[in-house]
């Protein structure tokens, strides 16, 4: 059976403030949690007006406490920002606090621009290292306690706060690179489908170079896809109107804030849609986006997709998200999802 899972982008509504999108995070993932979807990844942007989740790792926690049945993760930490062992103390810490329930999703992107990237080393005087395969082994050593006794680093691993708890390790990409790592190391891998719509043929590379009985017997596979129900087509494509214009925008370095739809409306018909052609975007009514996610998930050989939305209305976000796990039957639970 299909998964369904959800990526927050904790979207910043034009008039609103970061705090209140944070909120809005919290709200969606209780919702998720009463609807069955099975997990729900919070992402890491740094430095615009657009999205409020900088720190995954800050919202898992009380992403978790406020829900019950949902598996919780980053989607993911930009593991070139930071030290491995910091990483791996911090998702120890949470898959100690919530047993089962953490994933780590990690991946190489800055998640920003050339400048902010600068201000979050903490060394300014050279360019970031580029040794993402060596800090993921690094990772992934420290959880299955692999560093070598010689090596002064080994005892670390055997205090790692969260033990005997370790989080699910996850690799996230949109390039045949990540492809290749996550097949090579036996991981999970989520592709985002949102970023780079051209990606079955580097999920099946990915299967097809799969290192098997490494860490898991079998690939597995997750897509995570930009999609937006509502009840009506033209109500679902007027919706996202708003995230199209912040797209838009931000591939010619013009950074706001989620504008509404009638400004959106407007400035899509006067200058055009530039993400027309470039970006997959499943809309419309129920019925309409699960053949479309379906499709995708048949497509990329998926056997979960992650679900990205985002509007100016939080309640019309909260709507596309019921009437998806109502197309699918999710199991629901009455008393969470009220």
């Amino acid at each position: 059976m299909l998964r369904l899972s959800v990526l927050d982008q904790s979207p910043v509504a034009e008039g609103s403030t970061g705090a209140q999108a944070l909120h809005n995070t919290l709200d969606l993932a209780r919702l998720a949690d009463g609807l069955g979807y099975h997990r729900y990844w919070v992402a890491e942007h740094h430095g615009g007006p657009s999205l409020a989740g900088p720190s995954p790792e800050a919202l898992i926690g009380p992403i978790a406490s406020v829900t019950q049945r949902l598996r919780v993760g980053s989607g993911g930490v930009m593991l070139p920002h930071y030290s491995p062992f910091k990483v791996a103390e911090t998702f120890s810490l949470l898959a100690g606090l919530f047993p089962g329930r953490v994933d780590l999703g990690i991946g190489r992107a800055a998640g920003t621009d050339p400048m902010t990237t600068h201000a979050l080393q903490r060394d300014r005087r050279s360019a970031l290292p580029d040794d993402f395969p060596e800090q993921l082994a690094e990772l992934l050593a420290y959880y299955e306690d692999r560093i070598p006794a010689a090596n002064p680093l080994s005892r670390l691993a055997k205090v790692l706060p969260g033990r005997p708890e370790t989080p699910e390790v996850w690799l996230l990409g949109s390039s045949p690179q990540s492809a290749l790592w996550a097949a090579d190391l036996g991981l999970p891998y989520a592709f985002a489908d949102f970023i780079n719509p051209q990606g079955a043929e580097i999920a099946h590379l990915y299967r097809q170079e799969f290192a098997e009985a490494l860490r898991l017997p079998d690939p597995r596979t997750a897509v995570a896809v930009w999609a937006l129900c509502a009840d009506s087509d033209e109500e679902a494509q007027r919706l996202a109107s708003s995230s199209r214009m912040t797209f838009t925008l931000l591939r010619q370095g013009r950074l706001i804030p989620v504008p509404p739809p009638e400004t959106a409306v407007r400035f899509l018909a006067s200058e055009g849609d530039g993400l027309s052609g470039r970006r997959r975007t499943i809309l419309g009514t129920p019925d309409a986006v699960r053949a479309g996610i379906e499709a995708a998930a048949g497509e990329y050989g998926a056997e979960e997709v992650i679900v990205v939305t985002i509007t100016y209305d939080h309640a019309a976000r909260r709507r596309s998200y019921e009437l998806i796990a109502e197309a699918f039957g999710l199991a629901a639970a009455p008393s969470l999802a009220a």
